[in-house]
């Protein structure tokens, strides 16, 4: 009999920088939704979004420093090294080619979710990935259009619909509410205020190493 291997996140961002709000979502989601592993995916060049202000090459970095320790979450530096435009779509494409047995789980938030129908062969995405979407308190979710629809075919309520297809399910899941904006950790440091506590230490130590929010950059 057929059978699936243990489905995994994906966590996708320009992480500029990478901070505790993406971290604790990706490793709870890692726990309550019994994932493999969550993979998080700095970006190269974002489609919906302004160029990030640090390189791709900091980014990178600063995602390897903050998760060295946690052997749940891994760096995966595909839309790095492919460059041009990081399209959700080609990712998956390229990453169902290396793990054809493997349910892949795109995580996201809600605004995103509301904004899923823009994406590049969005529709294309549910026939590769199932959606996890990360909310917090006081969410809500529209009532009609094309997002309404797709949650009313696709929601499933119990987890274990991630692992027992390959693709096209879509899971809420709570995580914790933590209000941190790397906008705003780039102005602390640019100001020459510590951001100790938004971001690992290991984080940090790297920006200043290596001046990568200096004020002629912000």
């Amino acid at each position: 009999m057929y059978q699936l291997q243990q489905a995994i996140g994906l966590l996708g961002g320009t992480f500029d920088p990478i901070h505790f709000g993406h971290l604790r979502t990706a490793l709870e989601l890692y726990q309550a939704l019994e994932l493999a592993e969550v993979r998080l995916i700095p970006c190269f060049q974002p489609v919906h979004r302004k160029l990030p202000v640090a390189s791709p090459k900091h980014r990178l970095a600063m995602v390897q420093a903050a998760i060295i320790d946690e052997p749940a979450l891994k760096v995966d530096d595909c839309e790095i090294q492919r460059k041009g435009p990081s399209y959700t779509i080609d990712t998956l494409e390229a990453l169902h080619k290396k793990l054809p047995d493997t349910p892949l789980c795109l995580i996201m938030g809600i605004d995103a979710l509301l904004g899923f129908p823009s994406w590049h062969r969005w529709e294309d995405i549910l026939t590769l990935a199932h959606l996890v979407v990360a909310h917090r308190p006081h969410y809500q979710l529209p009532q009609t259009g094309i997002v309404a629809q797709l949650l009313k075919q696709r929601l499933k309520h119990n987890f274990s619909a991630i692992h027992e297809c390959m693709a096209g399910n879509i899971i809420l899941h709570p995580v914790t509410a933590l209000d941190i904006s790397a906008t705003d950790i780039r102005k602390q440091i640019a100001m020459g205020r510590n951001p100790r506590y938004l971001l690992p230490s290991a984080v940090y130590q790297y920006i200043e190493k290596h001046g990568v929010y200096s004020i002629s950059r912000i």
